[in-house]
């Protein structure tokens, strides 16, 4: 990736009419990505270190990293198109051979519910940034409680 990224912050996670907005911040300014209202759910379940009786299929990706030795070193949300967000995981295996690194193709909701599990950090390229609308004014003003 040559396109430098900058650290975000999950700010907030809103149901929406027509699914659910992630709100990610970083320095420069706050850009939303809606998911499907199942991963809005998974998400803030996550957040709020909430135990699901079964596993989710999020919980199962965790434990397959696990069980090969893998860890998520981080997320970057690194594309965005017409307003779908392409995403990529950089993984960590280390074994008696050696340190590998790799990049998997993710869409930025299942990643960033793997990130919020893992307490891994989220990047945003500046490509990226460059593309979205702040959205800080808005978030601020859901996030005011009425007077």
């Amino acid at each position: 990736m040559d396109d430098p990224a900058l650290p975000v912050s999950l700010r907030s996670v809103v149901p929406t009419s027509n699914g659910t907005a992630v709100f990610l911040a970083c320095a420069e300014k706050t850009f939303v990505i809606y998911v499907d209202p199942s991963v809005g759910h998974t998400l803030n379940m996550a957040l709020n270190g909430e135990h699901k009786e079964r596993p989710l299929t999020h919980d199962l990706i965790g434990e397959i990293f696990q069980g090969f030795g893998i860890s998520l070193e981080r997320v970057v949300i690194n594309h965005v198109d017409s307003g779908v967000f392409f995403a990529r995981l950089i993984l960590r295996m280390a074994n008696e051979i050696g340190t590998k690194l790799v990049e998997v193709d993710s869409r930025p909701s299942d990643a960033l519910v793997l990130a919020v599990q893992q307490k891994r950090p989220v990047f945003v390229t500046q490509g990226v940034l460059e593309r979205v609308e702040d959205m800080t004014e808005i978030l601020e003003k859901i996030l005011k409680p009425n007077s």
